[in-house]
């Protein structure tokens, strides 16, 4: 169950199994958009009884109610946004800056964007926060010595935002960028069209994508098989009141694995962190390798990978191979969370943007160092710091080349990126 205290949003039960991919998927979504509700199994007295009243069965579900009587079969994100009456459409007409992305960089954007005085809209795929905003604890962000959720930190932004004027524009997947009138992946005084893969757009004088990376995925044998039915990506706060007292394994070695294992730590019997390297030093932050170290309850397994899922109706067992001696061992487990990076979300730009070998967009003076044989750049003065080659279009936080992967500096790109849309919308 989740909930907030202002009342803003309306309360729903979700009637949903445990072990449905969708029902995983729309849980998730609740609790990242901050909506009350309440979760029950097609199994339970009250769930069975709610679909029996609408003339429906557990194989309808996952299927949403609300206190007025309504009811919808969820069925893609969207149509839960728009039921849910979350802000889904743009309010149209010419924007002075879309902000792509709604992780700690497009919150960022937003922010600065609006309260200086640019009509700021930003799209969003799927919830405000970005992958930050299923971390279970940030400890090094500043100010805030205790740490805070990443769920908390979105929510705080996604406010702040909305008191300055942004439009904040959900469940929308951007696919196209381009000249507004042309409809050229290219630049000029009229600004761009932001494409949506429904056929919708939106159009701005300047962009800041801020679209961050791509979850990548575990590509064992099997594993495919049980996602949403005991694997996971970037989903312990949803995931993590259904594993008390049990044993939970996660793969990665990076901040988010272990920010992930620490919190499991207080519900979990055991915690069971796979990394394939080996040790934790050579990607994840000092203080939480020490906080790691001080739990009895949590178990680093180095040089260790996964090889293969198994199960029935959810996953029941795991075959982990070492990967010094090539040798496998099959364990008991239900519960897999995968950490393992993300590459950055750029693949549906235009070629005219220039990338690294992964995909992260290239800005400022980096361009002209990567931009061989031919230059890469088409204006006679030099692109701005966070820049990308089409002039206007600026690239903050995960989504960049050499970004610092940290939400400190994704922030801190996003508010860097609205001084420059600034000093591109004046020249």
């Amino acid at each position: 169950m989740s909930g907030q205290e202002d009342g803003a949003r309306p309360a729903v039960t979700l009637v949903g199994d445990q072990w449905s991919p969708e029902c995983s998927v729309v849980r998730t979504f609740l609790t990242r958009s901050e909506v009350a509700y309440t979760w029950l199994r097609p199994g339970d007295p009250r769930g069975g009884r709610m679909l029996a009243d609408h003339g429906l069965t557990a194989a309808d579900a996952p299927v949403l109610f609300d206190e007025a009587g309504r009811m919808l079969r969820a069925r893609g994100l969207e149509p839960v946004a728009e039921w849910l009456g979350l802000h889904t459409d743009p309010g149209g007409g010419a924007y002075d800056l879309v902000v792509v992305g709604g992780g700690p960089a497009g919150m960022a954007a937003a922010v600065y964007g609006a309260s200086e005085g640019l009509r700021t809209v930003l799209v969003e795929r799927w919830a405000i926060g970005g992958q930050s905003g299923l971390t279970s604890r940030i400890e090094n962000y500043l100010g805030f010595p205790e740490g805070i959720s990443g769920a908390d930190l979105a929510d705080r932004a996604r406010r702040q935002a909305e008191k300055f004027g942004a439009e904040l524009v959900l469940t929308r997947h951007a696919s196209t960028l381009a000249e507004t009138e042309t409809e050229t992946q290219t630049q000029t005084g009229d600004g761009f069209t932001l494409g949506f893969a429904d056929g919708g757009s939106v159009t701005a004088r300047a962009v800041i994508l801020a679209t961050g990376a791509n979850t990548r995925t575990l590509h064992a044998p099997g594993v495919s098989d049980f996602v949403g039915r005991g694997v996971y990506y970037y989903s312990a706060l949803t995931e993590a009141p259904l594993c008390t007292g049990a044993e939970v394994y996660i793969v990665g070695g990076a901040n988010s694995a272990g920010q992930a294992a620490i919190y499991f730590s207080e519900c979990a019997h055991k915690v069971v962190l796979l990394v394939r390297g080996e040790s934790l030093e050579q990607e994840m932050s000092t203080y939480l390798i020490k906080q790691i170290a001080a739990i009895a309850s949590i178990e680093v397994r180095t040089h260790t990978e996964v090889a293969a899922a198994a199960g029935d109706s959810h996953l029941e067992q795991l075959t982990l191979r070492d990967t010094r001696t090539d040798t496998t061992e099959t364990v008991e487990a239900t519960w897999l969370f995968a950490f393992i990076g993300a590459a950055p979300d750029t693949a549906w730009l235009g070629p005219r943007f220039l990338r690294d070998d992964a995909g992260g967009l290239v800005t400022g003076n980096d361009i002209a160092a990567l931009a061989a044989p031919e230059p890469a750049w088409p204006l006679t003065r030099a692109p701005y710091h966070l820049e990308t080659t089409v002039p206007g279009v600026f690239a903050a936080g995960d989504v960049r080349s050499w970004s610092g992967r940290r939400v400190a500096a994704a922030v801190g790109e996003g508010s860097m990126a609205v001084m420059l849309v600034h000093k591109y919308l004046e020249a």
